[in-house]
């Protein structure tokens, strides 16, 4: 059994214009050891999940567990025993810590029991800060390191699984590559599963096991890293990795992905992402296809694909009929 398991969930907001359906049935899992990258657009619903994940946002329907115990919304209440090790980084690591404790305090709140204090400058030290660091506050840092200190606050719980919602979005590419390579380390050495929500497919490439693609609330594919990027068994994916620049010295730019992301309070009928596919038919338009298991590891969401069959590139394959 996965430490983290999420299966089917389906996420509403409410407002004045109506229910917005922001996750619609998604599923996946999250192991000890590995990494899992969450990849998809903006507005996708990848950070809803990141937070139905860990109980920051209510399920209208479907199953979250962890560790084999139901995740359940928190709402005022303090996170229950048997979930602490499971914890959530936050995607702005200027807001995320409280700018008149010390770091020390801070880090110190998930440590339990022996001597605090040297537990505490273990954990920066992990994180790959200096020790004085117990004794300063977060203005003192950068970006990338009051993000590595917010791993430090989630290790200091002994954790499982780590929801980290775009942890990389606003550091430059020097400390997103430092802090992608630490967390890449930090799973593998720890043993804790990692759920990486990130718009940047470059890193997930670099550091996930795992990848599962994301579009307007639904899983479109799912498959260990290499063979994703190597046959994309999904329109969308192949766009996305497509889009991913390549020091090949080629000098051709990929075509962008066109179109914009529809609005999720008005999904398109069929498959929601018909609309910006060049391989959709008549069916795509009528019948919204479910991820379909193509080998026990990969599943895709694509009526090109068979199920139980391994997927063939997308260019090789004979579309019925296109949409009109």
């Amino acid at each position: 059994m996965s430490a983290l398991e999420l299966h089917d969930v389906v996420v509403d907001y409410h407002g004045r214009g109506g229910r917005v359906r922001a996750v619609a049935g998604a599923s996946l899992s999250v192991e000890r050891g590995r990494i899992v990258g969450l990849v998809g657009e903006s507005g996708c619903g990848k950070s809803t999940l990141a937070r139905a994940a860990v109980g920051l946002v209510k399920t209208a329907a479907g199953t979250v567990t962890f560790e084999g115990r139901p995740v359940s919304p928190l709402g005022r209440r303090a996170r229950p025993a048997e979930l602490v090790r499971l914890q959530l980084v936050f995607q702005n690591p200027y807001s995320s810590l409280n700018p008149r404790r010390t770091i020390g305090s801070q880090v110190a709140d998930g440590v339990g029991g022996g001597d605090r204090q040297a537990r505490v400058r273990g954990l920066l030290e992990l994180v790959g800060l200096p020790a004085n660091a117990i004794r300063r506050y977060p203005h003192e840092f950068s970006g990338g390191q009051r993000q590595r200190i917010a791993v430090a606050r989630a290790l200091a719980a002994d954790p499982s699984v780590i929801v980290l919602d775009e942890p990389l979005a606003s550091l430059d590419a020097s400390a997103q590559a430092q802090l992608a390579n630490l967390l890449g380390h930090l799973s593998r050495e720890l043993d804790v599963g990692l759920l990486l929500i990130s718009h940047d497919l470059a890193i997930v490439r670099h550091v996930a096991d795992d990848v599962s693609v994301m579009y307007l609330g639904r899983m479109v594919e799912t498959s260990p890293t290499v063979p994703l990027w190597e046959r994309p068994a999904h329109p969308y994916t192949e766009a996305l990795t497509a889009a991913v620049p390549r020091a090949d010295g080629a000098g051709v730019l990929p075509e962008s992905l066109p179109g914009e992301v529809p609005d999720p309070a008005r999904p398109p009928s069929g498959c929601r992402f018909h609309p910006r596919c060049s391989y959709a038919f008549d069916r795509c338009r009528e019948e919204d296809p479910p991820l379909m298991e193509l080998t026990p590891e990969r599943a895709s969401a694509c009526w090109l694909q068979t199920p139980g069959v391994p997927p063939e590139p997308l260019a090789n394959l004979e579309v019925p009929h296109s949409v009109q």
